[in-house]
């Protein structure tokens, strides 16, 4: 029994290493044009390849199903073929057997299923890559949702992200193949996220303290966590119907406009980024329901980001800049944020940056060709030390999931439309005090440390045509 459970890990670890490996030879082919370019025959076999790998990372189980989901945000890193493909696994993961998810449940709460619920689903209603939900109702008639945790969950990680740490050192060591990845810091990332993700307790006090930052929001719904039901591997929360963000006919056939969903959305995560310092990083459509009177239901906290008071201040400072379309600032943006080296040739990028952004920002997100805007960006991304520090895994997957859910929700939306009255609250709220002092911080030179009457300027101008606005 020993030899088979060595024998069943060490092919588990070649399996691995062989899909990782493959995997990393057709995006560095890619990446240096050996696949060709803009050719269909490029793209068809990109396409294979990127199917084969998501059925692989299936296969794997959990934690590589993880992978593949945080590799489906990072289009500075992979092919557009790849990213359509990992962007399956959100929903395509087989369940676990139900007899095993009864079980955990009556170990996991110490009494029998009969007891706990006077009804619960045959079968899971969903089934994501840590875990199930089923639809029950408790004695006192409340419906609920019962989410159970994968079996062995804990172990089949930990030895997977042994392999994974042992890999990324060995990337790391090569830092030509792959500009702009942070490969070790990834993984120590995607650990950390990954087991707290796997506390349930965690993730209901996740739930509590983002439901308390929209009390006075009556546009959002945060379902409540019973607690005396819940356990580190069971939880146990209220069940909301609704329709899917992403299903427009379902919605607009209720009396729902997409479009105001959607900024709503975006609205919510301005409030996370820049007064929380807290967010939900994995709003994928499965996360978010309409309810049939409108309210915008947010659920699953166990992937969530803090900013610390510092990163705030510059993640503001980068939002006023990019707002008010100071280029020059925003390059230097780049630098203080860690994704450009000091030592970069900073005029060439502000060109580059420039010209992007002449041709792209002002753009509705429907007549975006992404594709094109990707060979944008390839040459600096190749061509100078441009990285993605670690700690923006995360924020960064939460915005591109958001950018897809508006590509499908409001081709017409526009950054500055949306952000344009939420900038005028920001400056004029007697509650944005801290936010207004963050702001005037952030007005220093990133570089010198002095303090910019230019931008000062800037902003001052901006908030006088915003009250004007406002009046």
């Amino acid at each position: 029994m020993i030899r088979l459970k060595r024998y069943s890990r060490i092919t588990r670890r070649l399996c691995v290493l062989w899909t990782l490996l493959n995997f990393a030879l057709y995006v560095y082919l890619d990446s240096r044009g050996w696949l060709g370019k803009n050719s269909e025959n490029r793209e068809a076999r990109l396409r294979r390849q990127a199917a084969r790998l998501r059925e692989r990372l299936l296969g794997l189980g959990p934690t590589f199903i993880k992978i593949g989901q945080m590799l489906a945000t990072r289009a500075d890193l992979l092919p557009l073929e790849y990213i359509d493909e990992l962007s399956a696994l959100q929903d395509k993961v087989p369940a676990f057997p139900n007899e095993r998810a009864m079980e955990i449940i009556e170990r996991e709460l110490g009494r029998p299923v009969e007891e706990l619920f006077s009804q619960i689903s045959e079968h899971p209603i969903a089934s994501a890559s840590l875990g199930q939900v089923y639809r029950a109702a408790l004695e006192t008639g409340e419906e609920v949702a019962v989410k159970v945790q994968r079996p062995e969950l804990e172990e089949m990680v930990a030895c997977d992200l042994d392999l994974l740490r042992w890999m990324a050192k060995m990337l790391d060591r090569y830092p030509r193949l792959f500009p702009g990845a942070e490969w070790l810091g990834a993984i120590n990332e995607f650990d950390r996220v990954i087991h707290e993700e796997m506390d349930y307790l965690h993730e209901a006090e996740n739930a509590e303290e983002f439901r308390r930052n929209f009390t006075d929001w009556p546009g959002i719904f945060i379902p409540r966590v019973y607690k005396e039901l819940s356990s580190d591997r069971v939880l146990v929360l209220e069940f909301v119907s609704g329709t899917r963000v992403t299903d427009l006919e379902g919605l607009r056939a209720k009396g729902h406009e997409p479009r105001r969903i959607n900024e709503l959305l975006y609205r919510t995560y301005f409030k996370q980024l820049f007064e929380d310092a807290f967010f939900h990083a994995d709003p994928h459509p499965g996360n978010l329901l309409v309810m049939s009177d409108g309210r915008l239901a947010i659920f699953d906290f166990g992937m969530m980001g803090h900013i610390s008071e510092e990163l705030q201040r510059q993640i503001i400072n980068a939002f006023f800049h990019l707002f008010n379309r100071d280029i020059e600032a925003i390059v230097d943006d780049l630098i203080g944020l860690g994704f450009l080296a000091p030592e970069a040739d900073v005029a060439r990028i502000r060109e580059i940056v420039a010209d992007v952004f002449a041709r792209k920002l002002n753009l509705k997100l429907g007549e975006v060709k992404f594709k094109d805007l990707t060979y944008d960006l390839a040459p600096v991304m190749y061509e100078h030390p441009i990285t993605t520090p670690a700690r923006f895994t995360y924020l960064i997957r939460a915005i591109s999931t958001l950018e897809g859910i508006s590509i499908m929700m409001n081709p017409d939306f526009n950054f500055f439309e949306v952000a344009r009255p939420y900038v005028r609250d920001f400056l004029f709220k007697r509650e944005s005090a801290k936010l207004r002092r963050l702001a005037v911080e952030s007005l220093r030179d990133a570089r010198t440390g002095r303090f910019n009457w230019g931008r000062l300027w800037d902003m001052a101008r901006m908030a006088y045509s915003l009250y004007i606005d406002r009046a």
